[in-house]
């Protein structure tokens, strides 16, 4: 039996990591192989197994955090791949990009250090692939309904498993070639090997879900005519239209959005070309942005060999510990180094420069970019305060601005006779439902730019209501409702 009291006694360690300089050199996962599982048992074993588990609310798929903490604690980890299964499709996805904002609502990290749950998650999703535990489950009856689902990002995927298990002859179609929407071009192969993308996708085959890639939905085939061959219709399309930045020279050759470097560097992963025509080798790289994808940049810049990577981030530096208006549970906003940055601090290849403004793009004698023209950012706007302009050399400018919802150029959206917000976002009603009839949205697509546990239980929640739908009623659980949203203040 484990010790009850290990959050008293057992210090928070996390998962190791491979050494910097070795990480750059290779396109592999940034962590240690072998290394989760000799500490995960000890961490589990911190969990307080709370009255009131805030970690639960946290998390938008409602995962048994403390039910499967105590299991591994207790070294049953079939039982525990049970428990994350019940709630999570993919957890060997979340548990290597989620931030996790459970960890953030964990009631130790009131005052202290939080229990590694997304370590626990990820050695529990592993060991479940490792020992056969996470096997297909097609259905023991079919419905005789089918279902089609635009999009296979995770959102798109966990409504299409969740379809297929329930009975439906579920058909995923995607325009790119290959399944996996920013799953499998948009998250660099550091962060996500994509063979692990590649063994769901074969299970949910073996269930019986069905793959059309390189189809566009409005142009290849009509939505119309989709939605009439098939009871229901699921659209998980993303939230694809990227942020711009109208700044002068923004035209200029050199200046990219960073989905579509990141695109072409992934391509090169999959074995599709040689090289990327957009790489940043031998190449002084400025990215303009402070998220997640401009971390990826970074990381992909430093293994194609950049001469230098310098990240603009128009916030300023956040604090290193939670801030007075940001008390726990939430997930607060705070200084954190990815494992980009850590690698380029290693690589000493460029600062992330904190409340800078980009202002322009100058080109070099040949017309392309030659540098970043920035400024220091001055509140209440963000504005550029004068006196404070320089340059940055540049050979490659990245904008990692964002995403603002669905690509309003779609064809599907008017043939589907869909409605957009103010923010860009495909209206629906808090069952995922549209105003035409048989059609739901889910994931980012509905919801706006978000995490991908969000999306990974609107999928879940959406399935749910299109069961409903079909059958009258449904035993598919639905985490969430599509007005929820993450504890803010």
């Amino acid at each position: 039996m484990a010790d009850r009291m290990a959050f008293f006694t057992t210090p928070r360690a996390e998962r190791a990591r491979r050494d910097a300089h070795e990480r750059v050199g290779d396109w592999r996962e940034v962590y240690r192989p072998g290394a989760l599982l000799p500490v995960v048992g000890g961490q589990a074993g911190r969990c307080m197994d709370c009255g009131l588990p805030f970690c639960h609310d946290a998390c938008p798929l409602g995962n048994i955090v403390p039910e499967w903490n105590r299991l591994v604690a207790d070294g049953d980890w079939r039982a525990a791949a049970s428990r994350l299964l019940a709630t999570n499709n993919f957890p060997e996805f979340t548990g290597r990009l989620c931030p996790a904002p459970c960890e953030s609502a964990c009631v130790l990290a009131i005052d202290g250090a939080a229990v590694t749950i997304k370590n626990v998650e990820l050695a529990i999703a592993d060991r479940a692939w490792e020992s056969g535990w996470d096997r297909p489950r097609p259905p023991d009856v079919p419905s005789g309904r089918r279902v089609a689902v635009v999009g296979s990002g995770p959102a798109g995927l966990a409504a299409a498993q969740q379809l297929t298990r329930a009975g439906h002859a579920t058909t995923v179609y995607e325009r790119a070639d290959r399944p996996g929407g920013l799953l499998r071009y948009g998250i660099p192969p550091f962060r996500l090997e994509k063979h692990r993308l590649d063994r769901r996708l074969d299970q949910m085959r073996e269930e019986g879900t069905g793959f059309r890639c390189g189809v566009r939905v409005g142009r290849d085939v009509a939505a119309g005519e989709l939605r009439a061959g098939c009871d229901a219709l699921v659209v998980a399309v993303g939230a694809t239209a990227c942020r711009e930045l109208p700044l002068p020279g923004r035209d200029l050759p050199g200046v990219h959005q960073a989905i579509a470097y990141l695109t072409w560097a992934n391509r090169v992963d999959e074995g599709d070309r040689p090289d990327s025509p957009l790489s940043a080798e031998g190449r002084h790289v400025v990215i303009v942005g402070g998220g997640d994808t401009a971390a990826d940049c970074l990381g992909t810049a430093l293994r194609q060999g950049a001469a230098s990577v310098t990240q603009l981030d128009i916030n300023p530096r956040p604090p290193e510990r939670r801030a007075a208006g940001q008390p726990w549970p939430v997930h607060p906003k705070v200084y954190r180094e990815t494992t980009s940055h850590e690698e380029a601090g290693a690589a000493a290849a460029g600062p992330r420069v904190f409340a800078a403004v980009a202002v322009g793009f100058e080109a070099g004698p040949d017309g392309r970019l030659a540098a970043v023209r920035f400024a220091e950012a001055q509140p209440p706007d963000r504005g550029p305060r004068p006196g404070t302009e320089r340059s940055l050399p540049a050979g490659l400018a990245l904008l990692a601005l964002g995403f603002a919802g669905p690509e309003p150029d779609q064809e599907l959206i008017p043939q589907l006779g869909l409605a957009t917000g103010p923010d860009g976002a495909l209206t629906r009603d808090d069952g995922f439902a549209t105003g035409t009839d048989g059609v739901f949205v889910a994931g980012d697509a509905g919801r706006g730019q978000s995490l991908i546990v969000w999306a990974v239980a609107e999928g879940r929640a959406a399935a749910a209501a299109v069961d409903r739908y079909l059958r009258g009623v449904t035993e598919l659980p639905a985490p969430i409702r599509a007005s929820a949203r993450a504890l803010t203040l």
